[in-house]
């Protein structure tokens, strides 16, 4: 996975633990809304439209070739193919919650989390309408975005310029940023990855006290449901109580809430100090 940091100045960089840096120039768009490689970093003079976003967000797999305009200076060109993009609108998908009621959803998941002004929030595969109600209720010292889809941070980006946006796994989150007080695991089952290896990242990267909160606005029926039409995105389910006490104990992480409602599901741990 590539992993591409999208900072306020909107410098980019390749921090993947299993491929190497991309070198060369890539442009998604045309001027002015545009994503452009140079060398081994990403720039961006702004980000791309909506209609672009959504038109790329669909695409299955965007061939895409580098161009460069002559009054942007000489960098070497390499054509990037076959670069793929899911489908991440499942996680704005809810159709049983209307949108007060989501709101309402949304605000006790985030205030589970204990923030304050002086915090630093990361958010794993947060939807788009989840990060603006963080922002817009919950403000914070710092807050990271981590998530597959370069087109969705760069929406998240468009709209919150001091969000800090990484396009990467969980796990591979770089520690330069840690250690984060409250992490919202807005959509755990589609990481691919083992609960314990979960835990066994995020135990680095906490401060002590911290607070882990898995969620999901639909609960379990909504989510094996989304699992059946999506099994590319969701790969999981979310943990039953006995499963995540283990592992939890195992990573020095302790239970506070657990709700595992028809339509609601939220989990709360903490790190012990």
């Amino acid at each position: 996975m590539n992993a591409i940091s999208l900072a306020p100045s909107f410098i980019f960089s390749s921090t993947s633990p299993q491929s190497p840096p991309y070198i060369g120039l890539l442009t998604l768009s045309t001027r002015p809304n545009r994503y452009c490689y140079m060398g081994n970093r990403l720039s961006s003079s702004s980000l791309l439209s909506s209609s672009n976003q959504s038109q790329l967000l669909h695409s299955r797999q965007l061939p895409v070739s580098a161009t460069l305009n002559p009054d942007e200076g000489v960098v070497a060109v390499v054509d990037f193919k076959d670069l793929a993009e899911k489908d991440w609108s499942i996680l704005d998908t809810d159709e049983t919650n209307s949108k007060e009621e989501r709101e309402r959803k949304w605000d006790r998941v985030i205030s589970v989390g204990n923030i304050g002004e002086t915090s630093k929030v990361l958010v794993s595969l947060g939807s788009d309408d989840f990060v603006d109600r963080l922002v817009d209720t919950s403000p914070c010292q710092f807050l990271l975005v981590a998530h597959d889809s370069l087109f969705l941070l760069a929406g998240i980006k468009e709209r919150h310029d001091k969000v800090k946006c990484w396009q990467g796994e969980l796990i591979y989150v770089p520690e330069k940023w840690a250690p984060f007080d409250a992490v919202f695991l807005y959509f755990l089952p589609a990481l691919p990855f083992k609960l314990d290896e979960v835990f066994g990242a995020l135990t680095n990267r906490c401060s002590p006290g911290a607070r882990v909160v898995i969620s999901h606005l639909e609960g379990k029926q909504a989510l094996e449901n989304q699992r059946l039409q999506y099994p590319d995105i969701v790969v999981s389910n979310l943990p039953d109580k006995m499963i995540l006490e283990k592992v939890a104990n195992d990573h020095s992480f302790v239970i506070n809430e657990f709700v595992d409602e028809p339509g609601f599901f939220l989990a709360v741990l903490e790190l012990k100090a």
